[in-house]
């Protein structure tokens, strides 16, 4: 489940650090170890005190976030704060959890932080029926427990996913990738950049789409050939 994160905010200018500092103090599983100016000695920090988030600027002097964010061990979370929009695809390119724009909102921060608050959702196993996760809902430390039996499919919509049941819908914030970490590879798979199903819910397969629950989902091309060949395994 959710956790406690220890987080240090690295900023070469003072009045950016005062106002990231008063929203992690608004965050409660946010816990501020440090804030650094000075990017070579808040790696050192970082390094000591084994720092779950650092909140990361990249225009600064000695050495750029994205060049610090490459030394940091990679355990350590992420999140660019800047000014500069021309950084964002370098950034990915160092799996940055997110990319933050300044002026930043709270909102928009606290978004960021809590994606990495959930990236440890709970899977819990005893045999294989009886596989299930957790999932984060509304409000502060919900969360839904859901048998990964019993799910359809899964949709991504942005920073958010919506899992498809048959009797309801669930969406938290979260993302595909990582939904798709933690469900059981012999029984889902991915045919679309959006959407992962469970292929022993399959009703039907078209050559472009399959239906789950007379509901049809399209095939991409990406995800096709191996979804074909998962198929293929299972045909009579």
């Amino acid at each position: 489940m959710s956790k406690q994160l220890t987080c240090v905010i690295v900023d070469d200018e003072p009045p950016a650090i005062r106002l990231l500092e008063k929203y992690v103090a608004k965050i409660s599983f946010l816990e501020l170890k440090g804030t650094y100016t000075n990017p070579l000695e808040a790696l050192q920090s970082i390094e000591k005190e084994h720092i779950d988030l650092v909140f990361l600027d990249i225009q600064m002097p000695e050495i750029t976030g994205i060049q610090l964010s490459k030394i940091i061990n990679q355990k350590t979370k992420i999140i660019f704060t800047t000014a500069y929009p021309q950084f964002a695809l370098e950034s990915y390119d160092v799996s940055a959890v997110d990319y933050l724009l300044k002026p930043i909102e709270f909102e928009k921060f606290y978004k960021a932080a809590l994606k990495v608050n959930q990236k440890e959702t709970v899977v819990e196993t005893t045999s294989k029926n009886d596989e299930y996760l957790f999932f984060k809902t509304d409000g502060k430390n919900k969360f839904s427990k859901v048998f990964t039996r019993d799910i359809l499919y899964v949709e991504g919509l942005k920073n958010y996913i919506s899992i498809y049941l048959k009797d309801k819908r669930i969406i938290t914030y979260s993302t595909l990738k990582h939904v798709a970490e933690n469900l059981p590879k012999s029984d889902f798979t991915q045919i679309h950049k959006s959407y992962i199903v469970s292929i022993k819910h399959i009703d039907k397969i078209d050559n472009d789409s399959l239906f789950i629950n007379k509901e049809e989902l399209p095939i991409g091309n990406t995800y096709r050939k191996l979804f074909f060949e998962k198929i293929a395994n299972n045909q009579l």
